[in-house]
């Protein structure tokens, strides 16, 4: 929900009241994301939707619209530890363009977070990391701070 709302209101319903805002997007459809499984257990999660959808990219300046094209946004990730560091987020940001693709997007962003020296401990990682873009057709096509690349991937033509 962090994505969703602004900072006072996510602040405000911080737990079970986010929780109750997302069943409802989730109940009222379209699916906000997509989940990884293995061996059907679901694993991992990815948000993905329009970028209309995410009023938080919109108001960011480091992360405000680089152009006019309409685009979906992958706005953050989640890997159960066990399954942390096997691909899961490279077939998530996989699967996400696909999902993308099928209803009708031609760009697919993500804002991943550039590690400043080595690892980063996983709970700051959630917006994912550029190698894993990189990994699945991504290409940076914009920095506006140092650790804030935007990320695109072109899945569908005019």
């Amino acid at each position: 929900m962090y994505w969703r709302l602004t900072r006072s209101d996510y602040e405000r319903k911080k737990g079970a009241g986010n929780k109750q805002a997302f069943r409802k997007i989730v109940d009222a459809g379209p699916p906000p994301g997509l989940l990884a499984y293995t061996d059907g257990k679901p694993v991992g999660w990815c948000a993905i939707g329009p970028r209309e959808n995410y009023p938080t990219l919109e108001r960011s300046r480091v992360l405000a619209r680089i152009d006019d094209e309409p685009a979906w946004s992958v706005t953050c990730f989640f890997v159960a530890r066990p399954f942390r560091r096997q691909g899961i987020t490279v077939q998530l940001l996989k699967a996400a363009a696909d999902f993308a693709r099928k209803k009708g997007a031609r760009i697919v962003e993500g804002y991943p977070v550039e590690p400043k020296k080595g690892r980063m401990p996983d709970v700051f990682a959630y917006t994912g990391l550029p190698s894993a873009y990189r990994k699945a057709g991504y290409v940076e096509v914009l920095r506006r701070s140092e650790t804030r690349p935007i990320m695109r991937r072109l899945v569908g033509s005019r």
